[in-house]
C-alpha cells in the first residue's frame, strides 16, 4: 500500500540509474529530469569535489533503493 508519505520520500531509482540511482532519484523525487541533476552534479563536483564525493557517498549508503 502506497501512502502520501511514501511519495514523498526521496529514494535510489535502480530503474534509470547510471552509477547508483542518487541523481536519478533526486531527479524523480524534485520532477526533473535526470541528465539536469547529473549535469547539476558535474557541475558541482568541479566546484567543490570533496564535500559532493562524501555526500554521493552518504546518499549512496542511506538512501533505500526503489
Amino acid at each position: 500500500m502506497k501512502t502520501v508519505y511514501d511519495s514523498n520520500r526521496l529514494y535510489k531509482d535502480n530503474l534509470r540509474k547510471k552509477v547508483t540511482g542518487v541523481c536519478a532519484g533526486v531527479a524523480k523525487h524534485f520532477g526533473l529530469e535526470p541528465w539536469m541533476v547529473r549535469l547539476g552534479a558535474v557541475v558541482a563536483f568541479l566546484m567543490f569535489p570533496m564535500p559532493l564525493v562524501i555526500a554521493y557517498i552518504a546518499a549512496t549508503l542511506l538512501l533505500p533503493s526503489r
